[in-house]
Formats: structure tokens, sequence, C-alpha cells
């Protein structure tokens, strides 16, 4: 599987061919009655019908440069429920360069759905940059942004965007007060499989247009692939945090053997674990540096992530999880000292599934990568039982963006490893826990829990970090020829836990 490119992931997908241009997914000419039942509909018939490509927008405007394409931006002026007393603005992004096909796009009013036509007048265009492009064609909207009053001290008054929908199934979304990081797609498909990934498109959206004073935004999205078709319904709430509701039925076209479920895309280049790798000013650089799991026991597991030289994958086998996410941890400016990037701004994603989710496992994808450019870190729930043709499969789940859910149990804010200077050879693990109530008893109070299933592991040693005011787990092994070495540790106090506990898969 290759990285993918925050510029030009989309270029991959779009090689796929997408969806035909069907009547179960043409935009309403006029009005008609628009229910979340609508869209399941579509889907059914969709994938009752053979897939095939729908139309590309005119080669101009896929020849458009990075710049120029940046060059041509929305008029918020323009946008949907602009000058109404709505409270949401919706902006739409332009077709082109990395966005192949466009979507259809409705508005939703009193329950009667009415289509968006695609208008060039509501973007501005640079005078030397922009280019003379086609009118006739295949031409809609590669996506769109919400914007709401949020509680924002720089901007009072002002609708701020915090949740973007464009290409593929992918969106994003931030918390009050964060920056753009790690995306959300609505389905995964044989990710880091030999013969490829395939990557299911929203190709039609409806938006609910809110009332003055509505916190929340409904949105609808129909998914199609060679492989499967699904209804969306996304309700989302801004703020700290921004929370989505999402409903998804999907209809299975083929023998869905490989499918991710609530799947999460970021990116992992280094930090303390692994800076020797890269000649780079900054201590680290990250969306997300763990992989959080609550699993159906109760057990809180702390994995954090890494950039390895070669594809990695990991299952953590559960049944009905509580919960997983994509986490960034490191919080401090001075923990990746970048001016620009800001990437201690960055959200946190957290999963919540609802009802039972049966048996399968978390899955973690880490593809190696050279630059910061790449999402190489993908997560997702991976039912154990593959989803036959026909099957149809109806699921709920939360999605939390910003911090992530408060601990139960002490965390683990930092991990290093470096080679054993004295004494017998091998290597040395530093995990440090955050400063918690529990750790006001003396470090002769815990119990240290380490083991692999690859090899003989040392003796720990716990210590109080005067720093951090937490503790510090200390221990060595020897990986003596091998090229990997799976690792956990867990602090223990009279027989309960007493810290999370923390997975790791070292490597040469």
């Amino acid at each position: 599987m290759s990285k993918l490119s925050r510029r030009s992931f989309l270029q991959t997908a779009s090689a796929l061919s997408l969806i035909a241009v069907a009547p179960a997914v043409q935009a309403t000419a006029g009005t008609e009655k628009f229910s979340r039942a609508d869209v399941i509909a579509r889907a059914k018939a969709l994938a009752e019908r053979p897939y095939s490509a729908r139309s590309s927008v005119p080669d101009d405007w896929l020849a458009m440069s990075y710049d120029q394409y940046r060059s041509i931006q929305f008029d918020v002026d323009k946008a949907l429920w602009a000058g109404t007393d709505r409270s949401y603005n919706v902006d739409f992004f332009l077709p082109g360069l990395y966005f192949e096909r466009p979507v259809l796009i409705h508005s939703v009013v009193d329950g009667i759905s009415t289509s968006v036509p695609f208008d060039m007048d509501r973007f501005n265009k640079h005078p030397e940059i922009s280019p003379k492009l086609s009118k006739e064609g295949a031409l809609g909207y590669s996506g769109f942004r919400l914007r709401t009053d949020l509680d924002d001290e720089n901007h009072p008054g002002k609708k701020t965007e915090f949740c973007v929908f464009q290409g593929a199934s992918y969106f994003r979304a931030i918390a009050n007060g964060n920056n753009y990081g790690l995306s959300a797609r609505g389905l995964a498909l044989k990710t880091a499989d030999p013969e490829g990934e395939e990557f299911p498109e929203f190709v039609s959206f409806w938006l609910e247009a809110p009332g003055p004073l509505q916190e929340n935004m409904i949105v609808h999205a129909l998914m199609d692939s060679p492989s499967v078709t699904g209804a969306y319904r996304f309700d989302i709430t801004p703020g700290n945090p921004c929370v989505m509701d999402v409903e998804a039925t999907l209809f299975a076209r083929k023998d869905l053997t490989h499918a991710g479920l609530a799947p999460l895309t970021s990116m992992f280049l280094f930090d303390g674990t692994n800076h020797q790798r890269f000649d780079d000013f900054r201590p680290a650089v990250h969306d997300s540096d763990g992989l959080l799991l609550k699993n159906g026991h109760g057990e809180v597991i702390w994995r954090p992530l890494a950039n390895p030289t070669r594809l990695q994958v990991s299952s953590f086998v559960d049944e009905n999880p509580m919960g997983f996410g994509l986490m960034q941890r490191a919080r401090k400016l001075s923990e990746f000292a970048d001016l620009e990037a800001f990437y201690h701004r960055r959200p946190s994603l957290w999963v919540e599934p609802k009802g039972d989710w049966g048996k399968g496992a978390v899955t973690l994808v880490e593809i190696p990568a050279d630059k910061e450019i790449y999402d190489n870190i993908v997560a997702y729930w991976r039912p154990d039982e593959p989803y036959a043709e026909g099957t149809r499969v109806d699921l709920e789940y939360r999605l939390t963006w910003g911090e992530e859910p408060v601990p139960d149990l002490p965390r683990v804010i930092n991990t290093a490893s470096g080679a054993k200077i004295f004494g017998d050879p091998g290597r040395l693990m530093v995990i440090d826990f955050e400063a918690h109530p529990l750790f006001e008893a003396d470090p002769d109070a815990f119990t240290i829990h380490v083991s692999s299933p690859n090899l003989e592991t040392r003796d720990g040693i716990l210590q109080r970090n005067p720093e951090t005011g937490g503790m510090r787990l200390a221990f060595s092994f020897d990986p003596g020829d091998q090229t990997h070495v799976e690792l956990r540790a867990q602090l223990r106090k009279d027989g309960a836990a007493a810290s999370e506990v923390w997975l790791y898969r070292w490597t040469v």
C-alpha cells in the first residue's frame, strides 16, 4: 500500500472508477420530499445494479496547478443560507486538480429537497494566476465546509468553519481552539491488502437547513464504490468537543472480506523514539501520537504510534469494544517547536460504538513515510466475519473531536527507547506516567508487570519523576537477532490496575 499524500490521496482515490450518474444518484430536478429512508432506498437500489464510473470534470480543470487551483477562492458572502437567520452557512469547494469527479449537493428545507446547482460566480478569481476554464461538461462542487457561530473570542459574531467533507468518503472536524489534523472516513476497504485499497466515495449530500437557534447540523450522504453502497446520517454539534453521531446503512455489492468500520486516518513522522532517522530541528512531528482503546472488558490500552521502515499491521482482538481512537497527547508547543504547523493543537478523535458490534479487531496500519505531507496511519474496526454479497449492515457510533476522553487511570505521557549503556547488552525502555492521585503512594506500593511473548524482559524500576509529578518505569530487554519485539507493561496496586496498559512494538 502506498503512502497517502495530503495533496494527492484524492488523486489516488479518483483513479478508481467511481459512481455512475444514474437515477439513484442524480440531483433532484426541482423539489421533492426527503427523508433518511429515501437515501437508504437509493443506496439499496444502487447496490442492485452493476457499478459503473461517472463522468470526470473537463481535462483543463484537472490540468490546473496547485497554485492555480488555490487562486480560485469561494466567496463566503455567497454561501448557502448566507444573509438568512439560519444558524449555519455552507461554503463549497471547486472541482478539478485532485478532485476529478464532483458530488451532488441538495438543500433540505421543511422536508423538501432542492438541488444546489454549480455556480462559478460563487468564486473569486485571481486576475493573474487563475486560468480560464471550460464552462461545459460534468461540473459540480467537490465538497463543502460548515460554518457557524462558535464561542470564539478571536472572531466574535462571525461564523467560523469547523468541519469539511471533501474527497472520497473523507471528512474532518475540529473542536474550539484546534487546528485541522487527522481525518475520518465513511468506510475503508482492503486497507494494506496486496491487491490495493478501494476507496468508497460520497457521491451525493443532503444538507438539512437549520433553524435560527439550532446548535446541531444534519448531513446525509450517499456512498458508492465497486464493492459497496451506503446511506449515512451525520448529526454534528460543534464546540469543545465537536461531536458527531453517525448512522450508517451499508449494502454489500460484493463479498466484503476486509471492511474497516469507523476508519481514522492520521500522520506520524517522528518523536523521541525514532528522531535519529530525521535531520530536523523539531523534537517531534505528528498529528497523532498513539492509539487508545477501551476494550469490551473495560481494559484501557495505549499503543504509541510508529513510523516503521516496513509496513506494519496490528490487530487488537475484541468483542463489542467500548471505544477506540487516535490521540494527540503532546499538547505543549515546546514538544514540537513548530510555529507554523502548531501540531500541539491537532485534535484527538474518539470512536464510541453503539449497539452490538460483535467480534472483531481494532486494526492499526502503520505505513513507512519520509515526509509529513503523507497520512501514513490508519485505524478502524474490522469485523471478525466478512459481509457476504447482498448483506445489509446497520451501524451507529459517535465521533468526538478534541481532547481525549477523561481517563479512568493514569495515562502514559511519553515513551522513549535507547541502547543500554552499562551492564548486559540490550535495549532500555522508559515510560512516563502522568501525575495522578494514585501516585501519592510510595513507588514500592506498586507492582510492575512487564512481559513479552517474544523473549524474557528484565525487572523494571519505578521512580517518581519530579519534572512531571508522575511515575517513570524503566526496564530492559535483549532482542538478540530478532527484528521486532512485542512489549507490554502496566502498574498495579493492591491487585487492581494503577495505570493503563502500555503496548509497544519495537523494531530494528
